[in-house]
């Protein structure tokens, strides 16, 4: 009975201590949620939607109303032709006046229609931005989840080795203690054994580290406990034809610099319509009141109102305006001129990243395929060096070495598979594959 309360007390403690499994597909849809740049983004691209939300306002006439209302106090004096003269002392009046006035612009050259659709314009970029954001946010999240899966493979490795070592101490202690041993070949292990738990514990603190880093990208609270998958699946049948195929479509940065190539021209259009006349529709409702306590000129009423519409039009033909327009003309068609130089590098950057990251790609598959060969020789050398050794046939330096190259075989295996999955996933954000 005791033993079975001492089994059942050991199961509840392991499962509350368990860790929960954080998989890739998790990760990447909190990252998608929560991540702080993704947000800000959303804020850019909002702010280019509320732009948009009024984009027919160009379309629309300007109304304004006016109040105005006037008290004075005045001293007058007059002489008139004949010799007659009129002086009155603390004239009072007041003046009030109302007018609702309308300014509509019917033709501008088009250049409101060239903002509307220039509006429409960032409306697209801001969604690119977002696109690029996002791909960006899961390259990393898959970058940073994978590099705690190489950690947690390095640590398997490292206690695969520390159990090694553990059994070299205990053959060197017995072989010292029935006389075939040395104590310099016990010590050896022991210092062995301690580098290897050293080396442990530096892994456990990189997957600490990395766990904080992901955590950083998904905006979640520091210190949150979990646990990731302990293999790196990897899609070896990338090619760069597809890559490389309908790139100016798909990849974010190349189509953000194209959206810029348009927001230039729309800029143009509104520079050139400045060179128009403009035709403007004007109309007004007046009203004013004025009321004098005295007059010193007998044709001066003392009361006045007036009220009424007019409507008219105006244009207004640019004939100078210190060749202002002209020279915004020019820095619009050099602004164009500047955005396809900055898409035309942008290309070419790309397609140099998309064919280095092939090269990487195709370079790591071999290694990858190299090193998992390898690790079989190693593990078979380090079996048959060890069983040796434990015949006294061999020195504890052999069995070292056969160590030795099957801990650094571990590490180029696992290091091969980490960076096969970082060319792949580097391949897929510069096609924009990421996010369909």
């Amino acid at each position: 009975m005791r033993n079975f309360l001492l089994l059942l007390v050991l199961f509840i403690t392991s499962s509350s201590s368990a860790q929960r499994m954080l998989s890739l597909e998790e990760a990447i849809a909190t990252a998608l949620k929560q991540n702080y740049a993704i947000q800000l983004s959303k804020n850019d691209s909002a702010v280019a939607a509320l732009d948009y939300s009024f984009r027919n306002a160009a379309f629309l006439p300007r109304v304004n109303g006016n109040l105005g209302t006037n008290w004075t106090n005045n001293n007058q004096k007059q002489k008139f032709a004949d010799g007659t003269e009129r002086k009155l002392n603390d004239i009072r009046s007041n003046n009030y006046s109302a007018a609702v006035q309308l300014n509509w612009v019917l033709f501008d050259g088009l250049k409101m229609f060239a903002t509307r659709d220039k509006a429409q314009e960032f409306i697209k970029l801001g969604g690119l931005g977002i696109k690029n954001q996002v791909i960006n946010t899961i390259a990393a999240v898959i970058t940073n989840y994978y590099a705690i899966v190489r950690q947690k493979q390095q640590l398997k490795a490292i206690q695969e080795q520390l159990s090694l070592s553990r059994e070299r101490v205990k053959l060197a202690q017995y072989k010292l203690d029935i006389g075939v041993g040395a104590k310099p070949d016990v010590l050896q292990s022991k210092v062995d054994l301690n580098a290897q738990n050293a080396l442990q514990l530096n892994l456990e603190t990189q997957t600490a580290q990395l766990k904080e880093q992901l955590n950083q990208v998904m905006n979640v609270e520091a210190n949150t406990s979990y646990e990731v998958s302990d293999t790196i699946p990897i899609n070896m049948r990338v090619a760069l034809a597809d890559i490389q195929q309908n790139i100016e479509k798909n990849n974010p940065l190349l189509l953000i610099a194209e959206k810029n190539i348009d927001i230039a021209r729309f800029t143009l259009k509104e520079r050139k319509a400045e060179r128009f006349p403009i035709l403007s529709l004007n109309s007004s409702y007046n009203y004013s009141r004025n009321n004098n306590k005295a007059t010193v000129n007998p044709f001066q009423p003392l009361y006045s109102r007036n009220f009424g519409r007019n409507i008219g039009f105006t244009v207004s033909i640019p004939v100078l305006n210190n060749l202002n327009t002209k020279r915004l003309i020019k820095q619009a068609e050099i602004d164009i001129q500047y955005q396809q130089l900055v898409y035309d590098n942008q290309k070419s950057i790309v397609s140099l990243s998309i064919i280095n990251a092939y090269k990487d790609y195709e370079l790591q598959k071999r290694a990858l395929a190299l090193e998992e060969e390898n690790i079989l020789l190693a593990k078979e050398n380090v079996d048959i060096v060890f069983q040796v050794y434990k015949l006294n046939s061999t020195t504890l330096i052999q069995l070292k070495e056969a160590q030795k190259s099957l801990q650094d075989a571990y590490t180029r295996l696992i290091d091969a598979r980490y960076n096969t999955k970082l060319a792949e996933t580097e391949l897929l954000r510069l096609k924009g594959d990421l996010v369909k």
